[in-house]
């Protein structure tokens, strides 16, 4: 079941988001995630907006994202590219999961285009994993943007 988080989630999100950033080192992604990121204050405040989200089974919380409708600012200038369309759009960003190869990250992906129906997304050109997850589930790699500390991600996009 996916569903917002709550603020009694925090710890088991940090736990997921710490094993993420072990993941991401280990398989050639060492520069993503750094210096603790995704910090308490970061995930409080998405919390706040009431964006961030959790894929919870009997065995507890095994996925955490964050996904809304709206602008995203990053997402304003395109390089080497251009975006499918122009219309309203969901936003998927910092999507974890507890355990690799269980198809988490896919049933998450799914979730929030079914909610919006047009979707964009972005990851980090070391993250294999991730543009992996965008290409199996039917997103298209639209070009280059910039993210909040300068640094390039791979844009993709999915529209009905």
């Amino acid at each position: 079941m996916i569903r917002k988080a709550k603020a009694k989630d925090l710890e088991e999100i940090l736990q997921i988001y710490a094993a993420a950033r072990v993941f991401m080192a280990e398989n050639g992604n060492p520069g993503q995630w750094v210096n603790g990121y995704p910090d308490r204050s970061l995930l409080e405040k998405d919390l706040q907006k009431e964006q961030l989200y959790v894929y919870e089974t009997e065995a507890g919380i095994e996925a955490a994202f964050v996904y809304f409708l709206g602008e995203e600012p990053n997402y304003r200038e395109i390089r080497e590219g251009s975006w499918l369309n122009e219309a309203p759009y969901g936003v998927l960003h910092r999507i974890a999961v507890a355990k690799q190869g269980k198809g988490i990250a896919s049933i998450c992906v799914n979730w929030c285009f079914q909610n919006c129906g047009n979707m964009r997304g972005d990851t980090h050109e070391k993250n294999r994993s991730m543009q992996r997850i965008f290409e199996k589930n039917g997103f298209i790699k639209c070009g280059i943007i910039r993210v909040e500390d300068g640094t390039e991600r791979i844009a993709y996009q999915k529209a009905l």
